[in-house]
């Protein structure tokens, strides 16, 4: 579908789709610009005329947003680590019942420092949350007041988006006292490993009678349940860790998006990171190769620069929110197009324009999360063309 996007309010727009076939093309090389010879373009056949009808119920962005994965917070571990005391029993007076109590005593400490790390764990989880509920209540008031209706670059969204940031990197710090907090444990992993060896190695010590080896047993299980805590409190560690780090990942991006989101003063969603589920990185020998494939059919999406602040992000948004729907692991082709009924010096003035016209809609993309390896730049010529356009195309 071809939509030509106009400057006009956001609630108003009325967007008129025109499917084009491009062929007869060839291409040749030209850097990271690869460009049509300059062929003319077949006519538009007139059954390709398609109007599209006006959304009365739900906007575009509406739909797209209500399609998207909402942000949640973190999603953390709740098991509370409580340690079993190790089971006292009457010292023997031999020399591997002064062992027992010695290994015992060891065991005490070690666990009174897992129940120091587990309190510590608690309180950080309890603060994460606390951090991450913060960061949402302010980015659902930046885009409840975009979902009414803005000013472009409003300096009171602005300031909110700044502090939004601010508490996202709250979060991030959480993860760092998390890791700290996870070295700690992996040390008292590595004492209980050898508590463990210490205790079944005391079996082999001679001068013990049959009380010494059964007090010797209850040891060991006493230091085998620690030694499966720690392992499990380490487990959790660890999930935590991860998932809040692909969780503030994330949300940098959406904040990325929600920036640009602010410039404009209109509400798109989430970062297209969140749909872009895998990425392929385009070689340059793939940009320069000849007859491009992803130049077929009808574009994705037209935007004509035919007069200035042309507000084309919404409907692009819409467009690559969809096909990224459809297919998740699609990639793109970003096509400056120049009228190819030009004198020499026009040609190369409409030309000029039409590449930075591209380079700012590539802009565009990546600020809404578009990874910027899955778009690849080409320049044409079109008979067609009454003015720069800019044509995204998916492969």
């Amino acid at each position: 579908m071809l939509l030509r996007m106009t400057h006009r309010r956001s609630s108003l727009i009325a967007i008129t789709a025109v499917a084009l076939v491009l062929s007869g093309c060839s291409f040749s090389a030209d850097s990271l610009w690869p460009t049509l010879s300059g062929e003319k373009l077949a006519p538009k056949p007139a059954e390709t005329l398609v109007i599209a009808p006006v959304m009365t119920k739900k906007t575009a962005t509406e739909e797209a947003q209500a399609a998207a994965p909402k942000a949640q917070p973190p999603q953390l571990n709740n098991t509370n680590f409580q340690v079993s005391p190790p089971r006292t029993s009457e010292p023997t007076g031999t020399f591997v019942g002064q062992k027992v109590v010695q290994l015992r005593g060891d065991l005490g400490r070690l666990q009174a420092s897992i129940t120091r790390h587990n309190s510590d764990l608690q309180a950080m989880r309890q603060q994460t949350i606390t951090h991450a509920a913060g960061y949402h209540a302010r980015l659902g008031g930046i885009e409840a007041r975009l979902q009414v209706g803005t000013t472009p670059g409003n300096p009171v969204l602005g300031n909110e988006w700044n502090l939004a940031q601010q508490q996202l990197e709250t979060v991030n710090a959480d993860i760092g006292r998390m890791n700290n907090l996870a070295n700690r444990v992996a040390a008292d992993a590595a004492m209980s490993s050898y508590l463990l060896e210490s205790t079944r190695a005391a079996y082999g010590l001679s001068g013990a009678i049959d009380e010494d080896h059964r007090q010797l047993g209850v040891l060991e299980d006493d230091v085998n349940k620690t030694v499966v805590l720690i392992t499990r409190l380490l487990d959790e560690l660890s999930q935590d860790i991860a998932r809040q780090s692909t969780y503030v990942a994330n949300e940098r991006s959406n904040l990325n998006t929600l920036a640009l989101a602010i410039k404009n003063g209109e509400l798109y969603g989430n970062s297209l990171a969140s749909r872009a589920f895998t990425s392929t990185t385009i070689s340059a020998a793939a940009t320069n190769t000849r007859g491009v494939s992803a130049i077929r059919g009808r574009p994705l999406v037209v935007i004509r620069f035919d007069q200035a602040n042309v507000k084309y992000q919404k409907v692009l948004y819409d467009a690559v929110s969809r096909a990224l729907e459809r297919q998740p692991g699609a990639q793109f082709t970003l096509v400056a197009v120049s009228p190819s009924k030009a004198t020499s010096a026009s040609a190369a003035l409409n030309s000029g324009a039409a590449r930075k016209n591209a380079q700012a809609v590539l802009r565009a993309l990546t600020d809404m999360g578009l990874p910027a390896d899955r778009v690849q730049l080409s320049a044409s010529t079109a008979s067609d063309a009454s003015g720069n356009e800019v044509r995204l195309y998916v492969r």
